[in-house]
């Protein structure tokens, strides 16, 4: 029989694997920062991390984070990662990590799913645009000037 992507949730154990993930996008993160947040996130009911595995190995992950809307009633889940280990890209991994993604959101009562991408990720930009994300709205960012690099 031939073996599936399957899609779970993140344990500390998958942190190496997450890390390796992640430096597909250009990220350092080490894996102990990942086992970390991993740690922290363990009992969140507004914090989830999904991975895409393949035969024992991590493919890809999603961060999300949901977060009650001051203005009006539900909340929003912003998806603050979504990696796909080099090797893996365009065969269905990012599209089965964003539908657990959002299926988890809607869950969890949130009104929208929003994500922000690079300007520079084209073809990123164009994979969101066919999972259904619209481009709406500007983030404007100030960094901490302060924070020791």
């Amino acid at each position: 029989m031939e073996e599936t992507k399957s899609v779970r949730v993140a344990q500390i154990a998958d942190a190496e694997q997450i890390a390796a993930c992640l430096s597909s996008l250009g990220y350092g993160t080490s894996s102990a920062l990942v086992r970390g947040r991993l740690n922290d996130m363990a009992e969140s009911q507004s914090d989830k991390v999904f991975v895409c595995e393949f035969g024992g190995l991590v493919i890809g992950v999603v961060s999300l984070h949901a977060m009650p809307l001051f203005h009006t009633t539900g909340q929003l889940v912003r998806i603050t990662s979504l990696s796909v280990l080099d090797g893996w890209f365009r065969k269905g991994v990012g599209a089965k990590l964003v539908e657990a993604a959002e299926r988890w959101a809607w869950s969890t009562g949130a009104i929208r799913v929003e994500l922000t991408s690079g300007d520079h990720r084209d073809g990123a930009h164009k994979f969101y645009e066919a999972m259904g994300y619209l481009l709406a709205e500007r983030r404007f960012i100030k960094p901490n000037i302060f924070e020791e690099k």
